[in-house]
């Protein structure tokens, strides 16, 4: 089985036209990249400290002072420097090109004279580099800083910090690697795995590659390098941060070998990383073993252990992983970063094995888990994305802590915001494909234009539609002469009665569809068109019984969109809410509401508050007839603090 199946069409070659994506795709650019440089800098009242990029100047020796902020700081400028970057590409700014040019030089001077690169470590402790990489994150900033080289180069064609980077990945293979006298170790907080291919990628340098593949190899074997690492340290207990068998080599998923490995444990956005990185292995190196162990860590997480919202990581301790179907809704972590790692494991199967199941685990969190993490004006951020929300229980209980019934101007672990902009700035990187046999596949449907380079010509797609908000989506197609070749258009799985026209002519889905991609071939001229119609209307989801807070409620989903309701539409006691077995929605898309979205509006039941305060009787309940409105669930928390749920209870008639 060939393992390079797709490319990705590169965003340089996609134009979003308005539509939700492209309105957060402009959000970002004008709004959250402008924000989140002036809080790099420290420039924003009422907002955390960063002092990133004060930190490179201490590293560079202009300017006097002490290291700040996490051991990962410098993560923060890299994942900042990418995002704009992709900014660039898409608004081109010969202002934000210059800052990006006089930010790469600072990186520049921040490098010590043998290639190594991390102010906390030239800073803070000059004596500590390589000694600690199981808790450290010195690998895990190299990786951000060479996945933001790469996007600097796509955005300029300087190869300034590509440079960089090669010096610093040069002083890292004299201290890492399999070679007598060197160092058997790999990153605590996989990353560096997947920006290594990127770099192989762009560079055609086998050492990039050779390095990648040794840290996914090298993984939790034994003798285990964290134990023999933390002996050197002097260190009794062997564990990550010395929180007993919660925190054990599981947390980094390092308690096995990668291959060994079949459910997904620890820490959820390492542990996405780090299979976003082995698929990138597997697939450069067409290694099928490997392929087949991130197949079943595939099925582990998004069958068992992800949230309707794409949202993984179930508990906060650890911000990890806890049991198969162990998916409580408000003690839930969710962290955003999690489903942007999530998105990058999809869309690197995806390329490997075109399958609409990888695609439709990264249009839902595209639409859910991740976007939930930003505000609708693009400056305040979730860490957290609970699927059920109490403000007092927040305030006052401990297991409820890490839940925020409001966003945040920026953290002081701030991983997720800069993410957010990274991955919707290049949103374009994840629409469409092309396959080693001259094939055009399309992912995900937003009002766009691309230009596709196919064999030997080139062939427009200009496509125009209003989704996610209904699912009419209309494709003019126009290669650049005559010729037959094939399109492959996903059929979402939410989708129930699909149909899709060639001219007019009805194509036959079932006789076309593989993996839950239709595939049309024919001789396409220019001016053909595809006309698409998914059906779009709330419908109620239901969880696996063994999901056990869940058992007995419902979930609204519309299309990708999964719904929620707030306190704001539906007053206090959210809980006390019962939807009916025959429920009818009413959907309307409410311009002014929310920047514009599709509300679901229906009749339920409301269980009334007794007329006295104590807390048990004998009486029977009694309910009233009341209005719900639902919103999608990304929009939530952007009026003000307030009761959410996504997951309501259901009217039940056993017999």
């Amino acid at each position: 089985m060939q393992l390079n199946k797709l490319t990705n069409v590169k965003m340089e070659n996609v134009k979003l036209k308005g539509g939700l994506l492209g309105s957060i795709q402009d959000l970002i650019v004008n709004e959250t990249i402008p924000y989140q440089y002036d809080v790099l800098n420290d420039n924003v009242e009422g907002a955390p400290k960063s002092h990133a990029i004060a930190n490179f100047r201490i590293a560079a020796g202009e300017q006097k002072g002490e290291f700040y902020g996490m051991f990962f700081q410098d993560s923060d400028v890299a994942k900042w420097l990418e995002a704009a970057s992709y900014s660039l590409m898409l608004k081109p700014d010969p202002e934000l090109e210059k800052i990006l040019d006089e930010l790469v030089d600072l990186i520049g001077r921040a490098q010590q004279p043998d290639g190594y690169l991390n102010t906390y470590f030239t800073v803070a402790h000059p004596d500590k580099k390589w000694t600690n990489l199981r808790d450290l994150h010195e690998l895990y900033c190299a990786g951000h800083m060479m996945e933001a080289a790469v996007a600097y180069y796509r955005a300029t064609g300087k190869t300034k910090l590509i440079d960089i980077m090669s010096k610093f990945t040069d002083h890292i293979l004299t201290v890492l690697g399999p070679e007598p006298g060197k160092k058997r170790g790999y990153d605590g907080h996989p990353e560096i795995e997947l920006a290594l291919v990127k770099m192989y990628k762009v560079t055609g340098d086998e050492k990039y590659l050779k390095l990648s593949k040794f840290f996914i190899n090298e993984r939790g074997k034994q003798p285990h390098y964290f134990t023999l690492e933390a002996e050197q340290r002097g260190e009794h207990e062997i564990t990550t941060g010395g929180g007993g068998k919660w925190f054990g080599y599981r947390y980094c998923q390092a308690h096995l070998p990668v291959r060994e490995q079949t459910t997904a444990e620890g820490h959820a956005v390492r542990a996405m990383y780090l299979y976003a990185g082995a698929a990138d292995i597997a697939r450069e190196t067409g290694d099928q073993e490997l392929f087949a162990v991130l197949k079943r860590l595939w099925d582990n997480v998004t069958k068992k252990r992800m949230y309707i919202t794409a949202a993984v990581g179930s508990q906060s301790y650890g911000e990890s992983f806890s049991f198969d179907y162990d998916l409580p809704n408000d003690t839930i972590y969710g962290e955003t970063c999690a489903s942007i790692g999530l998105a990058f494991f999809a869309h690197r199967m995806l390329q490997m094995d075109p399958d609409s199941r990888y695609a439709d685990v990264l249009e839902k969190a595209i639409y859910n888990g991740i976007l939930s993490g930003i505000s609708l004006d693009g400056k305040k951020f979730f860490y957290v994305n609970p699927l059920e929300v109490d403000p007092e229980a927040c305030e006052k209980r401990m297991d409820h802590s890490h839940v925020k019934p409001q966003r945040s101007a920026w953290f002081a672990c701030a991983c997720c915001p800069t993410n957010v902009s990274r991955l919707y700035a290049s949103i374009g990187d994840y629409m469409y494909s092309t396959s080693n046999d001259g094939e055009i596949y399309i992912h995900l449907f937003a009002n766009s234009n691309v230009n596709i380079a196919l064999d030997d010509k080139n062939v427009a797609l200009d496509v125009k539609t209003r989704y996610p908000w209904d699912g009419n989506i209309n494709i003019k197609v126009n290669p650049d002469s005559k010729g037959e070749f094939t399109i492959a258009i996903r059929v979402p799985s939410w989708c129930q009665e699909p149909s899709i026209r060639v001219n007019g002519q009805p194509v036959n889905i079932g006789e076309h569809i593989e993996k839950g991609y239709v595939r049309i071939r024919r001789v396409w001229e220019p001016n053909d068109e595809i006309g698409i119609v998914y059906p779009m209307k709330a419908v109620l989801v239901r969880a696996n019984p063994k999901v056990r807070e869940n058992v007995g409620k419902v979930a609204i989903q519309r299309g990708p969109m999964v719904y929620c309701i707030e306190e704001v539409d539906n007053g206090k006691g959210l809980h006390k809410i019962i939807v009916p077995k025959n429920v009818e929605f009413r959907e309307v898309f409410e311009e002014e509401l929310l920047n514009g979205v599709v509300t679901i509006t229906f009749k339920a039941y409301r269980l009334k508050d007794w007329l006295d305060d104590e807390c048990y009787s004998f009486a029977q309940n009694e309910y009233e007839e009341v209005e719900v409105k639902a919103v999608p669930y990304y929009a939530w928390g952007n009026r003000g603090t307030g009761e959410m749920m996504v997951w309501l209870r259901e009217e039940t008639c056993i017999r």
